[in-house]
């Protein structure tokens, strides 16, 4: 009998789930309309202020990991316990907990994969950097493939470490990110 996600180690379940990249998918927008729709059937609307697609999934003609990022913006008044309990009602698992932001993802099974993906970054209202990184790489197509040669250099050296592909790309977002908060100033 396989274990239960929750009882496998951390080691565990990066060999389970390791990273892998794909080529741009033009399926990855549906997807995300999709779930963004099932989400809105069961969160009041009150408690999701925008719900916005993220990621390298939402970025045109790169390369990224078959996964779609959701984020979930939430007004400071309601309770991000209430929203995690909802969420983890409708089959999403909580990843990481830490002041004002809660990480869940949706299609990860004790056999690995499923068909679809998502993972749901749910955050306090204009805790949205990943917006402004997103914009900025679809308005720069030459920084966008900066981006893709960048994962893919880091692809197979990191297929079983999550944490140190996503610091190994760190610099990268941090200084994009700074480029699309000045050039976008005021958007979100």
């Amino acid at each position: 009998m396989k274990k239960e996600l929750s009882e496998m180690t951390l080691k565990e379940l990066w060999d389970l789930f390791p990273i892998f990249l794909v080529p741009p998918n033009p399926n990855w927008k549906g997807q995300y309309e999709g779930e963004r729709k099932n989400l809105l059937s069961f969160l009041p609307s009150m408690e999701a202020i925008r719900i916005s697609h993220i990621g390298s999934t939402a970025i045109k003609k790169i390369w990224a990991k078959p996964i779609v990022d959701i984020l979930v913006e939430i007004p400071s008044s309601v309770s991000m316990d209430r929203v995690k309990d909802v969420l983890l009602a409708h089959g999403y698992l909580c990843m990481a907990e830490s002041s004002g932001r809660k990480d869940f993802n949706k299609g990860y099974t004790k056999d690995g994969f499923a068909d679809k993906v998502f993972h749901l970054h749910l955050r306090v209202f204009g805790d949205n950097d990943e917006l402004y990184f997103r914009d900025y790489l679809n308005g720069e197509p030459k920084k966008a493939k900066e981006y893709e040669k960048l994962k893919l250099s880091l692809w197979h050296r990191f297929e079983h470490d999550r944490d140190g592909y996503t610091d190994a790309k760190g610099g990268f977002v941090a200084r994009t990110t700074a480029l699309g908060k000045k050039k976008y100033q005021g958007r979100y």
